[in-house]
This record gives structure tokens, C-alpha cells and sequence, in this order.
């Protein structure tokens, strides 16, 4: 068994210890309310969301598989690139997560909100309609149809590590492109330089057309794509202008 190191052992206290509050404060929903990444537009939206909802998680399996992922592919990579720089990439990663997911969310919003404007409907009413999942008289329904294309981004709420660990899981490629991995569904050993972006593809690919492959409904693809890239291009930067490349392999 491999050692667990020291950011990654602290990061997973911090992640269980949120889930245990999230079990046992405010009957299982005041952590969501204060803690969960919800679309900026709505009110319940806050700042420090954007850090908060990393340390999140919505149930025992999502937690456990996200831990897993992150003691098996952030030992190795903290242990290569030390603390600092590991932790620079989990949060810069999770940041890149929220940033593509929400600037997906706004595409789909923005269009339809600005057609309701101009259709007449008022945002007051808007959001009212957005907030308490009611419609107000006068809709027509083509503009039931736009408020229906908003409803799902306006109410979306993120949580979990899982943009953090793709980033994490992005680097460990570029390190060990020769490793050979297998997923649980899958068991196939497969080289992390074909596994890591096959699995980066089919998130795209979930986030864009709704159909999921191995993830649940409600998963964030476009947060795994996010946290992903933004791990790449770290390592990538790094590797071009900072470590010497022999020692990756």
C-alpha cells in the first residue's frame, strides 16, 4: 500500500469532516444552504461558495470514490512536486472547475433571459418564477419553453472534489503517461496517456448532450472537464519552463 502524504491525508480529514457536518447540522440541509456552489444569479449564491463547495460531497459513494481518486493519483503527485505546488493545482483545478461549469451555465441562461426580457416579462417576475417553481399569468408558451431551458441552471447547486481531483488526475498523466489504469466498471488496464483524456471526452461529451456514461444524471461534466484542463496546462507550463523533464519518468 502506498503511503498517504501529508496534504493529501489533510485535505481528506478536512473533506470527511465536512461530510459528518453535513450529516449532522441543520437535519442534513444548513451545510448545503451555506456551503454548496449555487449559480451566481441566485440568491442564494455567496462568495465563498467558490472555495466551499470543493469540500463538499452529496452522499457515502460520492465521497468515498472521490477520496479514493484522490489518495491514489495526489500521493504520487504531491510526492513529486511537494506541497505547495500539489496544492496549487487541487485548488487551482477546483477553481477551473467552477469557472467552465458556471460559464456553461450562463450560455445556456443568458440567451433565454434576455429573449424573456424583450418578450416583456418583467425580472421580477422572472425570478419569481425561477425562485418558487410557479408560473405567473400572462406566460405564453414560448415563453414557458425559455423559462423551462433557465430553470435547471438558475437552480443548479455544485458540490464535491471531483473538479479538484480531475486536475490532480490530469497531472499524474503528464507525469506517469506510461501507468496503466482500470476502472472499476471497466477492468482493462489501460495506459493513463489514453485512459485520463478518454475520460475527459466523455464528460465533454455528457456535459454537451445529457447523456451520462458511468457518472450519475446530475454530475457536473463540465466541472471534470474544467478542473482537467486546468491541471494539464499547469503541469504543462511547469514542465516547459521548470522541472527538468527526466524526472517524471
Amino acid at each position: 500500500m502506498m503511503r498517504i502524504s501529508e496534504t493529501v491525508k489533510h485535505l481528506i480529514i478536512i473533506n470527511v469532516i465536512m461530510f459528518v457536518g453535513t450529516l449532522t447540522i441543520g437535519n442534513g440541509t444548513l451545510f448545503y444552504e451555506w456551503f454548496a456552489m449555487y449559480f451566481p444569479k441566485n440568491d442564494a449564491f455567496q462568495p465563498w461558495q467558490i472555495i466551499t463547495h470543493m469540500f463538499m460531497h452529496g452522499g457515502a459513494m460520492h465521497i468515498f470514490f472521490n477520496m479514493f481518486a484522490l489518495w491514489m493519483f495526489g500521493t504520487p503527485v504531491e510526492q513529486v512536486l511537494g506541497s505547495k505546488r500539489f496544492l496549487f493545482i487541487y485548488i487551482s483545478a477546483g477553481l477551473g472547475a467552477v469557472l467552465l461549469q458556471v460559464g456553461f451555465y450562463y450560455f445556456q441562461y443568458i440567451p433565454n433571459y434576455n429573449a424573456l426580457i424583450e418578450s416583456g416579462v418583467s425580472s421580477e417576475s422572472i425570478k419569481h418564477m425561477l425562485t418558487n417553481n410557479e408560473v405567473v399569468s400572462g406566460i405564453t408558451q414560448s415563453q414557458l419553453a425559455q423559462l423551462k431551458a433557465i430553470f435547471p441552471a438558475y437552480n443548479a447547486s455544485m458540490v464535491g472534489a471531483s473538479g479538484c481531483i480531475m486536475g490532480i488526475m490530469a497531472a499524474f498523466g503528464m507525469m506517469n503517461p506510461e501507468a496503466k489504469l482500470m476502472m472499476i466498471f471497466l477492468p482493462i488496464p489501460i495506459k493513463a496517456k489514453y485512459f485520463i483524456p478518454g475520460i475527459i471526452i466523455l464528460d465533454l461529451v455528457s456535459g454537451l448532450t445529457g447523456q451520462s456514461f458511468f457518472s450519475p444524471s446530475n454530475t457536473a461534466y463540465m466541472a471534470h472537464v474544467g478542473g482537467a484542463l486546468t491541471g494539464f496546462f499547469i503541469m504543462w507550463y511547469w514542465k516547459k519552463n521548470q522541472f527538468n523533464q527526466n524526472r517524471w519518468y
